[in-house]
């Protein structure tokens, strides 16, 4: 299981410390969630604040993008050059031609599905993508309690993906912990991520070691 501890939970005050402890802790990649306030009832930070953990980090980004204007936003973001764009399905008209605009930079292209959607709404999509987020929670905020329906979800977009794409990841994001993993990763799940779980422990690297089952 790859680790993305999410920074939407970090210390800002001291955010270059935060990167490079939990890089140091063995993280896999570096979640960014970017919202503006109009897409989700939340707005956190862009590349003003982005580019600064860019040069931080040791470890790939993968921003996850809760906003109107997608397309807008990849061309902000695309030179930081993140592993990975994800975007929701339900705020874009044109999922295909975002795909392409990823890909364009040399960005894997993810889409995201919220906790009432569907997987079969993107099977059409998967063999463009990379990877596919799953929210098991309401995207916005941290710190929400995890949606067990999701593992079902996880379940059912596995065997979409082993039909459509097999070489795609799924990731979950929202409420995950050491209690959870076990049940996720027997789902198909290959990333998670992780935000109040690592950030609220004493020890980033016991808690990032602990979801790498």
């Amino acid at each position: 299981m790859l680790v993305a501890p999410s920074i939407l939970s970090a210390d800002f005050g001291k955010l270059d410390e935060e990167i490079k402890a939990i890089c140091d802790g063995g993280c896999d990649l570096i979640h960014v969630d970017v919202m503006d306030g109009h897409f989700v009832p939340n707005m956190t930070i862009g590349p003003v604040v982005v580019n600064p953990v860019a040069k931080a980090a040791t470890k790939p980004l993968d921003v996850h993008l809760m906003v109107e204007n997608n397309s807008f936003f990849v061309d902000l973001f695309a030179p930081i050059k993140p592993e990975y764009i994800s975007f929701h399905i339900e705020s874009e008209k044109h999922p295909h031609r975002l795909i392409q605009q990823i890909r364009s930079h040399g960005i894997k292209p993810a889409i995201v599905l919220n906790p009432h959607a569907n997987p079969s709404t993107i099977e059409y999509l998967l063999e463009d993508l990379d990877m596919v987020l799953l929210m098991s929670v309401n995207p916005g905020f941290g710190g929400q309690k995890f949606i067990p329906s999701v593992v079902e979800k996880a379940k059912q977009l596995k065997e979409l993906i082993n039909k459509r794409n097999p070489a795609c990841l799924i990731e979950v994001d929202g409420g995950v912990n050491d209690k959870n993993i076990h049940e996720l990763k027997d789902a198909g799940v290959d990333v998670v991520v992780a935000g109040s779980f690592v950030f609220g422990n004493d020890n980033y690297g016991e808690a990032i070691k602990s979801l790498q089952v």
